[in-house]
């Protein structure tokens, strides 16, 4: 699979992401480090926790990543996520860290279809 394929796979602009990165053989440099990106995990974890500030600490950062890549799906999910998580509560986390699971899980099984 292509870069270009991935980000038609995912819903996201291919082209409007190596507008901004300027490069495709950076921007696929870092598609393929986000597989190891702390992020999610720690995310999954403070959640699991009942941390609120370190669960917003972690889907912050998680939107972050996901903009300069590009990937907007996931990166709209994490922002809804973060709102909630910056109010300081957990209610109405579970369903959207949920679709959360699932589009981060459907990206990185993209990910790994790059040639």
């Amino acid at each position: 699979m292509t870069l270009k394929n991935l980000y038609d796979a995912i819903g996201a602009s291919y082209d409007d992401t190596i507008e901004r990165l300027m490069s495709a053989d950076f921007l696929l440099r870092f598609v393929r480090k986000f597989p190891d990106d702390p992020s999610f995990a720690a995310l999954k974890d403070a959640l699991a926790r009942g941390s609120t500030e370190e669960a917003f600490r972690a889907a912050h950062t998680l939107k972050g990543v996901c903009a300069n890549l590009g990937f907007t799906r996931l990166r709209e999910t994490a922002g809804q996520l973060t709102e909630l998580l910056r109010a300081g509560t957990l209610e109405g986390t579970e369903s959207l860290f949920l679709k959360l699971s699932e589009e981060y899980a459907h990206l990185l099984g993209q990910i790994a279809l790059l040639d």
